[in-house]
């Protein structure tokens, strides 16, 4: 721990004083109401939350995996960064995270707001519907949904008759999109996973799963194919969109910071482009 660099050993004692004290100072519920990430939708949603949601986990073993990632890969980035531009790469690529999650988000909801509002129903109604808690045993229910639109729809003058089963659909997944949280550091580490392949492309690393050696980029790629996989799979709990939008980030920020590795390493830099044109060619299909 005597060679750890100083922004990382920051973020990690940030990142750990932030876990140990929302669980420790009274409502848990209440932090991650204020500090977690939720969707522009949400009655939730700050701005102030596109940076804090990047200090808080979910739980231990989701703070272990990251903090260990951001001590055994951000080390060696922010040895060749140096601290203000390894900082600036780490918020760069949490916020990258951010950025494709929420144009995912607004290309899957636009068009249900659109036609939701054809129907009638004003943009104020349509918030409040997808703000609506609807969980119960940790499920969305429709039936849940009914019981509260009933007098909703009542308080502006709409009438239930003007729902069909397409609108109520509509509404319905709007809710069920706009009511999800995102927490964790996992953004800014795949930048730093990314970074760290392009920078030592050669390196060895292996996987928990595959106890294989292999080298950062190809370890690099291997985690992004896995990223789009699962958000064309919806794979878990797991927020795979930030993950690919965090990567993203991260190599065009090194690119930016370093720019000599184009002409050092721009086989791999093009190696790790081909999992962002997959994600270019398919997106369509993905996200609709």
């Amino acid at each position: 721990m005597r060679q750890i660099t100083p922004t990382v050993k920051h973020l990690l004692i940030i990142n750990i004083i932030v876990f140990i004290g929302t669980f420790l100072l009274g409502n848990k519920d209440l932090f991650y109401g204020l500090l977690a990430l939720y969707y522009p939708l949400s009655s939730n949603f700050m701005p102030w939350q596109v940076f804090t949601h990047m200090f808080m986990h979910g739980g231990f073993q989701h703070l272990l995996f990251n903090m260990f990632a951001l001590w055994m890969f951000g080390t060696a980035v922010e040895r060749v960064f140096g601290q203000r531009k390894f900082l600036i790469f780490y918020v760069s690529s949490g916020l990258g995270a951010v950025a494709l999650t929420f144009l995912v988000y607004y290309i899957q909801v636009y068009p249900m707001i659109s036609e939701l509002k054809a129907l009638g129903f004003s943009f104020d109604f349509i918030r409040e519907v997808s703000s609506l808690n609807i969980i119960s045993d940790q499920m969305f229910k429709g039936e849940i949904l009914v019981s509260k639109l009933e007098p909703l729809m009542t308080s502006y003058n709409y009438n239930f008759n003007q729902l069909n089963g397409e609108s109520f659909r509509m509404l319905f997944d709007l809710n069920v999109k706009s009511n999800g949280s995102m927490v964790g550091a996992s953004g800014a580490i795949m930048g730093i996973l990314v970074a760290f392949g392009m920078l030592n492309p050669n390196a060895e690393l292996m996987m928990l799963f595959l106890p294989i050696p292999l080298p950062a980029y190809v370890f690099g790629i291997c985690y992004l194919l896995y990223s789009i996989y699962g958000m064309n799979k919806n794979l878990g709990n797991i927020g795979h969109t930030a993950h690919f939008g965090g990567a993203i980030a991260g190599l065009l920020v090194t690119i930016l910071i370093k720019p000599q590795i184009i002409d050092e390493n721009l086989w791999v830099i093009i190696l790790m482009m081909f999992p962002l044109l997959f994600f270019i060619i398919n997106s369509k299909k993905r996200i609709f």
